[in-house]
């Protein structure tokens, strides 16, 4: 079984930190990302989630959303299952879908990544 809460670090050198993990499954932490829309340095936000409860066995499913903390007027969405791999390793395999701010209707198109 995969364990979410911990230290978690990506392919782009970003780091999520899942601290709390409760009995029913809601989470919080940190993410720090590498990669920003302004090409700026590395910030620390604040991320809430959820993992699906499952009763021993499987792999659990989870959604969280991090709101790009004093840097970004964009939220992100990321959806994904852990997994162990055949060495033993725990991955998690994700999507996000990025909300960024934007003045009018007109311009919703740009919005979303």
């Amino acid at each position: 079984q995969c364990q979410l809460s911990g230290l978690w670090t990506n392919d782009q050198d970003s780091q999520m930190e899942i601290s709390v993990l409760r009995d029913n499954g809601d989470f919080h932490g940190q993410y720090l990302t590498r990669v920003t829309l302004s090409g700026g340095c590395a910030r620390v936000s604040p991320l809430r989630g959820a993992q699906q409860q499952l009763g021993g066995e499987g792999w659990p499913t989870f959604a969280f959303t991090v709101r790009w903390d004093k840097f970004s007027n964009a939220t992100t969405a990321f959806v994904g299952q852990c997994f162990v791999d055949a060495g033993g390793k725990e991955m998690l395999s994700t999507m996000w879908l990025l909300r960024e701010a934007v003045g009018s209707l007109e311009e919703d198109w740009k919005a979303t990544r």
